[in-house]
């Protein structure tokens, strides 16, 4: 791959000897979530610098150290950690604490005076038993920036209930608008394939987490952010939510149809299956003349995208037939030279074989001691030319910095 300024590298990454400083180096994270949207936050932080102290149950651990098959395998040949766990907690120390009992809620408090920001999804108002709630941090630590994660906010009458990424993906409309429409094949609301308000939630968490930063730098004022699922879940409806408020109407199920573009969907091909996204008029001519239908570019069913989405049925069978011929490769290599935006379906073991993928390196390669196997992990996609992200510790043990962290506490 290359780093950005040129320079050659191997597509997988290893831990450094010598870790460059990232551009959070020096902020000290605690670390009180666990599943995926908490953590999904913290190991962005990680990846950037941040120290991030991950509390764990004393004999469990997070839960998703136990969501699995598959699982890791240990040097001893036992059953290791779940590879849901290894997927969003790269950079951290594991500290096994039992914050239910006093001493260990004292220890975390103590650990809280020390650090930048906390992190923490239980439900709201969870950890006020335990003195590890906002107010109580902040008497203590008044330049803290402390992030609830939660699935429906800190205030409102749904403020008690837990939040799922499945639930929040159903209450909060993506369902509605993914899988095939009614009264064709296999018509119901469906899921994304992963958790995706989870992971927007993270990545909105952790940039209101950077951005507080900057503000308890400057002012020496820390604050409480509060994120929600649900509200993350009605951000990510973007122009479906925009398209409502525009019209009136509710947004359908439309399959792989793009309820404001035409043709951008998958075509079929001897293979399997190529995406086609037409993002205007010019490529569309571009691509009936590389599909040797040039006249189709000014047929005036077809000729602007607003009247191709009135004819997408027609449009759509027309181009089927077209491409149904061809193999992939030969297909994308065509509406490549003609500029027409394309790629292929690929299965997740052929993202990671794509040569795009090699050569930026989107594979992360660590060693951990107590397992028979290095740790792969997909790299942040974050590049950034004089802070680069390091990869310098792998998905912890449980308990593995215990002593290390809680002995000066």
């Amino acid at each position: 791959m290359t780093d950005g300024q040129g320079q050659d590298r191997l597509a997988t990454h290893h831990s450094p000897l010598v870790t460059p400083k990232g551009p959070l180096s020096g902020v000290r994270v605690l670390d009180l979530s666990r599943v995926l949207a908490g953590p999904w936050a913290t190991q962005t932080l990680a990846d950037l610098g941040a120290e991030v102290i991950k509390i764990e149950r004393p004999g469990a651990g997070d839960d998703t150290r136990l969501w699995g098959p598959p699982f890791t395998t240990r040097t001893d040949g036992s059953r290791g950690d779940a590879a849901y766990f290894l997927c969003a907690n790269r950079g951290k120390k594991s500290v096994a604490v039992d914050i239910a009992s006093p001493e260990g809620a004292g220890a975390v408090r103590k650990l809280a005076r020390t650090c930048d920001v906390v992190v923490e999804n239980f439900k709201t108002g969870g950890l006020k038993k335990y003195g590890l709630d906002w107010a109580s941090l902040k008497a203590i630590n008044p330049k803290l920036v402390y992030c609830s994660i939660t699935g429906f906010g800190q205030d409102g009458p749904d403020a008690h209930r837990a939040g799922y990424d499945y639930m929040i993906q159903a209450m909060g409309g993506l369902m509605s608008i993914t899988g095939q429409p009614d009264g064709a094949p296999g018509a119901e609301p469906m899921k994304v394939g992963v958790a995706v308000a989870d992971l927007f939630t993270g990545l909105y968490a952790s940039n209101a987490i950077m951005a507080a930063l900057l503000h308890a730098r400057a002012t020496g004022e820390g604050q409480q952010i509060d994120i929600a699922l649900f509200d993350v879940q009605a951000a990510m409806l973007a122009n479906q939510a925009t398209n409502y408020f525009v019209s009136g109407t509710a947004p359908t199920r439309m399959g792989n149809a793009h309820p404001n573009l035409a043709p951008y969907q998958p075509f079929p091909c001897t293979d399997g299956m190529v995406v086609i996204a037409v993002g205007n008029d010019s490529q569309f001519r571009a691509l009936c003349s590389a599909l040797g239908a040039a006249a189709m570019g000014t047929d005036p069913r077809y000729a602007t995208n607003a009247v191709r989405i009135e004819h997408r049925a027609t449009l759509s069978a027309e181009l089927s037939a077209m491409t149904a011929g061809h193999p992939m490769k030969g297909l994308m290599a065509v509406l490549e030279a003609a500029g027409v935006p394309c790629g292929p379906v690929n299965t997740v073991d052929q993202v990671f074989e794509e040569p795009q993928a090699r050569h930026r390196g989107l594979e992360v390669e660590q060693v951990r001691a107590d397992l028979s196997e290095p740790v792969r992990t997909v790299a942040s996609p974050i590049r950034m030319s004089a802070t680069p992200v390091a990869y310098d510790r792998p998905p912890p043990a449980l308990g593995e910095h215990t002593d290390e962290v809680l002995g000066d506490v």
